[in-house]
């Protein structure tokens, strides 16, 4: 899975960007389009993208039929909003039920749903409704109606997802951890597990949304700063509870 969004519409950590990319020592990461290229000659039978003029970029490679539940790919787009899913849900039959689905959507279809309704009516904060998701899942949705990102991956830790800045200040985004290390040059960091990001909300956990995240710097193996891990602050706790109001959405999640 690849997904490339315009530094416009996704406005990522600060720390994710490493303070040796533009010197001389340090590779310089690509353009999204040589990204683009990169991966789909990786995976040159079976890969599918879509672009969205220049604001966003997504692809994925095709189930083989090795796949399991536990590698499953899946992708899909509905009313203007698309998303990549990764992994699987053991309680999909019941949330289908809940959202009111057919029997026949998958993992993409319900994130597709539950994305919706928090945006357009939904009272819950978004990270209760990615915590009722159980399993191990990673996900990437890109609303083309109002340009916004939104991503997630698992606690469990059984979907492995990383991202990082492209030449021009593009969010990278992808399971292919050696197709973001040739991208993004040292600007790239492991996506932290239990938690989520929005283009304007920022990175929260959904697992401890009470608790700051902080930022780890990262050495790689010749001593060089690169971007950093973030992790849950266990110490450190936001200041006051949430409020949870009909205002509370995907599309401004600063209230939640």
């Amino acid at each position: 899975m690849l997904a490339i969004f315009n530094k416009t519409v996704a406005h990522p950590p600060q720390e994710l960007h490493s303070p040796v990319s533009s010197s001389r020592i340090a590779k310089k990461p690509n353009l999204p389009d040589e990204i683009l290229k990169d991966f789909l000659s990786s995976h040159p039978n079976n890969a599918f993208s879509m672009s969205f003029n220049n604001d966003a970029v997504l692809a994925y490679v095709r189930p083989d039929r090795t796949f399991s539940l536990h590698s499953q790919r899946l992708f899909c787009g509905y009313d203007e909003i698309y998303c990549v899913f990764l992994g699987s849900l053991n309680n999909l039959c019941s949330l289908i039920r809940q959202y009111g689905l057919s029997k026949n959507a998958n993992e993409a279809m319900l994130v597709i749903e539950a994305y919706r309704t928090l945006r357009d009516r939904g009272p819950y904060p978004a990270d209760q409704v990615v915590k009722e998701l159980d399993g191990s899942f990673a996900f990437v949705v890109f609303d083309r109606k109002d340009g916004t990102v939104f991503t997630a991956l698992s606690s469990d830790g059984g979907v492995k997802l990383h991202w990082g800045i492209a030449e021009d200040g593009s969010v990278v985004i992808s399971d292919d951890l050696e197709v973001i290390k040739r991208s993004c040059g040292k600007s790239f960091a492991p996506f932290p597990t239990g938690c989520m990001f929005h283009s304007e909300g920022g990175l929260k956990s959904f697992e401890h949304p009470m608790n700051k995240l902080k930022a780890m710097p990262r050495v790689d193996s010749e001593g060089i700063m690169c971007g950093a891990n973030f992790k849950v602050d266990v110490f450190s706790r936001n200041t006051s509870m949430p409020r949870v109001g009909s205002e509370t959405n995907w599309s401004d999640w600063n209230s939640c």
